[in-house]
């Protein structure tokens, strides 16, 4: 452990049983999150980026699912605490979960209540880990609204979820987040279902409130052009594992996986001219029925016999830059 690290998630498993067998949704998965700073894990759908947000929220819904082996580490001060090993509805775990680390889903309309205001939906979280009374609870969601950019917070605390734009449902939902001070704010493609000027806003709030409230933030996504604005470091996954991980410059400036590679190249960019964007061939492996080796191999325009049989480590391949690919291997 390093004495920044916040959490550290060491080679997590998440298993689903199916009628056809277990499926690891997360297979091995080991990161670290830095206090203050921002981490982005991209990849695409299906490739287990929110399953392992939910392991730490210990939201994973059991059965079918269960964390089958690993540790999630995280660093209060002196005291350590594996969120893995704590019963998710025990007291230990919900006093931590909306209180400590807190999570944005990906659509605030699914995750907001209907039938409460907005007001009433902050004001429990603050009284159930704030210990507030009412009157103080409410102000303090007020101030929230406030300092997420609502205008007439006032008014919009008694507000309920239909009578708010989208943008302002989803500054709303980063109110709620945010109203018990957490340590570590998880956002789940928080801007996925707004136009680009509301996207460009939101991320630009998240920025500053991150270094108001001293927070560090898992940034989820499938956007790498949201990853460039945001990550201080980017961890990218592929059927469940991660494949690359290094500081946001080096993944941006030097992508060693094949697969991050192929991301970049499907990017369209204003700095140079290209008849046309070079997508990744082929789709994901269906994760109930993966391939032995590497679960790129499939696809990758680079792939060698022995990927179709053993899965690479994640090993160092430049200083601070990690890669599971057996391109580097004899060359780190």
């Amino acid at each position: 452990m390093t004495s920044s690290a916040l959490l550290e998630i060491r080679n997590l498993e998440v298993q689903f049983g199916t009628e056809d067998g277990i499926v690891r949704a997360v297979d091995g998965v080991t990161y670290t999150i830095e206090r203050e700073k921002t981490l982005g894990v991209v990849g695409e759908s299906g490739c287990g980026k929110t399953v392992t947000a939910l392991a730490i929220m210990g939201l994973v819904q059991s059965p079918p699912g269960k964390i089958a082996n690993g540790e999630i580490l995280y660093h209060r001060g002196e005291k350590t605490t594996d969120l893995a090993k704590l019963p998710p509805k025990g007291r230990a775990m919900r006093a931590i979960r909306g209180n400590e680390i807190a999570m944005i889903f990906q659509e605030p309309m699914t995750s907001l209540n209907p039938v409460f205001t907005i007001g009433y939906q902050i004001m429990e979280a603050i009284i159930l880990h704030q210990r507030l009374r009412k009157k103080e609870a409410r102000k303090q969601a007020i101030r929230m609204l406030h300092e997420v950019g609502i205008p007439l917070p006032e008014q919009r605390v008694d507000e309920y979820p239909h009578q708010l734009s989208g943008g302002m449902r989803q500054r709303a939902m980063i109110a709620m987040a945010l109203s018990c001070n957490p340590q570590l704010l998880i956002a789940d493609e928080p801007t996925t279902a707004l136009d680009v000027t509301i996207q460009a806003q939101v991320l630009e709030l998240m920025n500053a409130l991150r270094k108001e409230f001293k927070a560090a933030i898992q940034f989820i996504t499938h956007d790498l052009g949201v990853i460039a604005g945001m990550a201080d470091d980017v961890a990218v996954m592929y059927l469940g594992r991660i494949v690359e991980a290094a500081p946001v410059r080096e993944i941006f400036h030097a992508p060693q996986h094949p697969y991050t590679q192929g991301l970049m190249h499907s990017i369209p960019s204003l700095k140079r001219r290209k008849e046309r964007l070079v997508p990744i061939e082929g789709v994901v492996p269906d994760p109930s029925d993966a391939p032995p080796g590497c679960g790129f191999e499939p696809r990758c325009p680079q792939r060698m016999e022995i990927c179709k049989t053993q899965m690479p480590p994640l090993e160092e391949v430049a200083a601070g830059h990690t890669a599971a690919c057996w391109l580097y291997e004899g060359k780190r």
